[in-house]
């Protein structure tokens, strides 16, 4: 016999979840305050789309009027590309009012960025009632702190010791291990792969998709041919937090927080862009001077602890095949270079492994990727991490922004993390077994 509820108790029951949940949502904001956490109450995000090169130069101002305290999600490109900028509360009427002054039309992607947090921030409260036991019981569909990551590639070792092998390859600023998850069957020093996820601690799907990886190779290196061929040859190395700093702090203090952690001499602000901090171009145009910019390159070339580490990594393993680095948002597949317009050696056959894997990509659910070299997709950009690697000699250099195209932004719900990393695996696949085929 099923069990019955009592007429009017469906009401109550509801009533009284919607009570837990506020309590839960009450809870956190008094947790976040007590923690000095940066709060996003009445913070917008903006979709500005200048529509010639007038109207660029003056988005592009806006980037150097500190006092309003913007926050550039996308950066100004080109005429006709969206410009998303997180703007607070304060700032919303006088940036709104420059607009329309100046004919320039935007449209608002996020109406409260706080409420997007605290959805976030309730769905992991709730994920944590219970610690898992095995990665089996891990939960994929949402996001986790550092320590639950950190115990999840521990756990994965335990279950896998034939296959898999935690190293630590250095420590960040703050001291904290950067570790990197090994796929061997075995075999010195054989052909490599390299993945990397959240480089901009801010990119949460991106850890969270790191994490599925490791768990989908795991699970299909005996039965799915293509990945078990690709073992057979090469290895695989994932770290799935690349800057653990700039991770601990998104979760603890400031979630939109995308930098390293270091502090450098002459200035209060903290932190580098790891992705403008590698010695190809560094210093040059579509990166910073100014530490307290977002796309700071840092006082010289690798030296954030985070970049240095991989840096050192690549050059004594001295056999890595493909390199790929993993962003998000805005649904790209990006090649070299970013530094420079002069192509790539290997252009044509970049291009052409992009096309594939997007259309792999795109097979599962439709979602839209377009592709071709940072500087002509984005914008001239120097100091990036492919840029260093595809000049190293590792042919196969990719970089991907996954989902989503802005709706979200870096907020992206949790239902849509494991979607993103199973369509984004079809495309690492045809990017591995191109480097498996075409070693060289």
């Amino acid at each position: 016999m099923g069990f019955k509820r009592p007429r009017g108790a469906v009401g109550a029951w509801d009533g009284l979840s919607r009570l837990t949940m506020r309590a839960l949502v009450l809870l956190a904001a008094l947790v976040a305050a007590a923690a000095g956490t940066e709060t996003f109450v009445g913070h917008q995000v903006l979709r500005i789309v200048p529509t010639n090169d007038e109207e660029l130069q003056k988005v592009q101002e806006l980037q150097d009027l500190e006092e309003l305290q913007l926050d550039f999600w996308l950066a100004p490109r080109g005429p006709g590309h969206p410009v998303d900028v997180r703007v607070p509360f304060p700032s919303l009427q006088p940036l709104k009012a420059h607009l329309e002054a100046n004919g320039i039309s935007y449209s608002i992607m996020i109406e409260d960025v706080q409420a997007l947090v605290d959805d976030e921030q309730m769905e992991m409260l709730r994920g944590r009632r219970q610690l898992p036991l095995s990665t089996n019981t891990f939960d994929y569909a949402t996001y986790h702190s550092l320590d639950e990551i950190y115990t999840f590639m521990d756990l994965l070792v335990a279950e896998n010791p034939n296959l898999v092998s935690k190293l630590e390859i250095g420590r960040s600023t703050e001291n904290r291990p950067l570790y990197v998850l090994k796929f061997s069957k075995g075999g010195r020093n054989r052909p490599a792969i390299w993945i990397d996820t959240g480089i901009h601690s801010r990119e949460w799907v991106t850890q969270a998709s790191g994490v599925w990886f490791a768990k989908k190779i795991v699970l299909d290196h005996e039965n799915d041919n293509s990945l078990a061929s690709i073992l057979d040859k090469m290895d695989i190395f994932l770290e799935i937090v690349t800057n653990p700093d700039g991770f601990a702090f998104t979760q603890t203090q400031n979630r939109m927080w995308r930098k390293t952690r270091s502090r450098h001499s002459g200035s209060s602000c903290i932190g580098v862009d790891p992705n403008r901090n590698w010695d190809a171009g560094f210093g040059g145009p579509g990166a910073s001077g100014n530490p307290c910019s977002e796309t700071y390159h840092g006082p010289y070339a690798n030296s954030e602890p985070e970049v240095k580490a991989i840096v050192d990594f690549v050059k004594n393993h001295g056999n890595i095949k493909a390199f790929v680095s993993i962003h998000s948002y805005s649904q790209l597949l990006l090649y070299p270079y970013g530094y420079t317009s002069t192509p790539a050696p290997d252009q044509k056959e970049l291009h052409q492994i992009s096309g594939k894997a997007v259309a792999a990509l795109s097979s599962l659910y439709g979602t839209n990727y377009k592709y071709g070299s940072i500087i002509t997709t984005i914008y001239q950009a120097s100091g990036g991490t492919i840029d260093w690697t595809y000049d190293q000699g590792i042919k196969y250099s990719f970089t991907f922004e996954l989902r989503d195209t802005g709706r979200y932004g870096f907020l992206l719900p949790a239902k849509q993390i494991v979607p993103t990393a199973q369509e984004t695996w079809l495309a690492l696949k045809v990017i591995m077994l191109h480097a498996r085929d075409h070693l060289y």
